[in-house]
């Protein structure tokens, strides 16, 4: 049962990684930034109104490095830094959750909304576990 559980852990770090990753390039691609998650949240956040440019490109950068370090984190790359920068990265993946909940609080759940913020606690759970901070 170890192995499996061990599995477990890497599809789920690989799913998460991918979906950082993609998000970060869609995010930074101008014709692209309208199809990702965080133009959407940022969208809905400002209540239809389409985001500030600059807010869905540093959700991108921040979402492209994690995804990146959840990598390296994958394969035991050893930098020096990289429990500092996963917990920076994971405290702002939390304030991001938080102000998503108070968006849904504000404006009402839809299963869309849920389905979001769900991801997006998966993501900050996985940032969690790829910090050596908080265990494996």
């Amino acid at each position: 049962m170890r192995g499996s559980a061990g599995l477990g852990s890497l599809l789920w770090k690989i799913s998460v990684a991918l979906y950082l990753i993609v998000n970060g390039v869609m995010g930074l691609i101008p014709e692209q930034k309208h199809n990702g998650d965080f133009y959407t949240i940022f969208h809905d956040m400002f209540e239809g109104r389409p985001p500030e440019t600059f807010l869905v490109i540093a959700a991108s950068v921040i979402a492209l490095i994690a995804g990146i370090a959840i990598v390296l984190e994958m394969f035991n790359v050893e930098i020096s830094f990289f429990d500092t920068l996963i917990l920076i990265i994971a405290i702002v993946w939390a304030v991001y959750v938080v102000i998503e909940l108070i968006t849904l609080l504000q404006h009402g759940f839809s299963l869309k909304a849920l389905l979001m913020l769900a991801v997006h606690i998966m993501v900050l759970s996985s940032l969690l576990i790829a910090s050596k901070r908080f265990g494996d």
